[in-house]
């Protein structure tokens, strides 16, 4: 079937994108769902950092590649071998797919599927094949949902089924903002109710740890950017104190108000020196997490003997260390119960034409989470 969709043809465009256009708009022929798979029609899908990392570069993917993998979507037609969907279906598509047979699925860690993260290396779905042609040319799916597609085909691994009365648009959010936000704090962290919590990086994803942690109970919710806009948005969603990463006293300022550090520090900037920040933030024998994805050539400056001597502990925090089959419908229910206003994340909604200028509004910082309704 012919399929309109946003391809990216080559990495590292100059900016702003309004102008260099680095994804077009093209028409793509798509074949149906092969075994095991299944063919959406995508409703919803959000900008997210993830995305802008590979169109400037700093993620390498293989090219050309249809991009998008936070969305929500129905379902339309199934392959053989998946009996567990119906047509009409609402799923949320998760970008990692769990093949459930590796060691780190029989560990309960489909995060860290090891076909599902070579899939996603090569471009691929999860059963190595392609589904996407340009006049015979390859396009490469990113990350197994290729979601800034009107249509696309995906693994039935790739996909929760979620109640029909929650809408695109937001559940589109769960698919990576709150999966990987939300689940640092209480899968990866596992925040307890008292513990104080510092989170550096007000994307969607660190907003939505932001949610998270206030859920969960925290006594104290320390919100930390460079952006008096996102540190006001942090506030009205309850964080108890907000510091601007720019004062060359924040480090110090939230170890004062946490009365020497935070329980955890989590950050999701995708930058080093705000790791480095985010690690100085903790307390002994505090944990500091991180789900930023910075330039693969970005180092993490640690001082041993602290690391040591006061028992700190840094973790690495992918999907948010979530079974997305598991989360994704108890996230949705706090959601449901008014404990999780993700709804409160979404900056608009925009068509697939616009899709340029909106991640020139996101790298500017000028919104959380932007969504392209189809």
């Amino acid at each position: 079937m012919k399929i309109r969709s946003a391809v990216l043809r080559e990495m590292g465009a100059s900016m702003p994108y309004a102008e260099s256009r680095p994804l077009s708009i093209a028409q793509l022929e798509l074949d149906p769902p092969g075994q095991g798979e299944v063919l959406l029609r995508i409703r919803a899908a959000g900008l997210c950092h993830s995305d802008l990392s590979v169109i400037n570069g700093s993620r390498p993917r293989p090219m050309p590649m249809a991009i998008g993998h936070e969305a929500a979507g129905e379902v339309v037609e199934i392959g053989d071998g998946v009996d567990d969907l119906e047509i009409g279906d609402h799923v949320v598509l998760a970008f990692v797919p769990s093949c459930g047979h590796c060691l780190p699925c029989a560990e309960g860690r489909p995060a860290l599927c090891e076909p599902g993260a070579a899939a996603n290396g090569k471009g691929t779905l999860l059963s190595g094949e392609i589904r996407l042609h340009d006049h015979g040319e390859i396009i490469h799916h990113h990350l197994g949902c290729s979601a800034f597609s009107d249509h696309v085909v995906v693994s039935r691994r790739s996909l929760v089924k979620i109640d029909k009365d929650l809408p695109f648009t937001e559940a589109a959010l769960f698919g990576c903002a709150v999966l990987t936000g939300v689940g640092a704090v209480v899968n990866t962290a596992k925040v307890q109710a008292g513990q104080s919590v510092v989170v550096v990086g007000l994307g969607g994803v660190g907003l939505a740890a932001l949610l998270g942690a206030l859920a969960a109970g925290a006594s104290q919710v320390i919100a930390v950017d460079l952006s008096e806009e996102k540190l006001k948005l942090a506030r009205e969603l309850g964080a108890t104190a907000t510091v601007n990463a720019s004062s060359p006293e924040a480090v110090e300022t939230v170890r004062q108000l946490t009365s020497g550090g935070a329980d955890f520090a989590l950050e999701f900037a995708g930058s080093g020196k705000a790791l480095e920040s985010a690690y100085r933030m903790t307390r002994r024998g505090g944990t500091t997490v991180t789900a930023g994805l910075p330039a693969p050539n970005v180092d993490l400056p640690v001082n041993i003997v602290s690391l040591v001597a006061e028992e700190r502990t840094v973790k690495g925090s992918y999907i948010g260390t979530c079974v997305p089959v598991r989360d994704i419908p108890r996230f949705v229910a706090l959601y449901k119960a008014g404990r999780l206003p993700v709804d409160k994340l979404m900056s608009g909604v925009i068509t697939l034409d616009e899709i340029n200028e909106g991640f020139d509004r996101l790298h500017r910082g000028e919104v959380v989470r932007l969504v392209v309704g189809f």
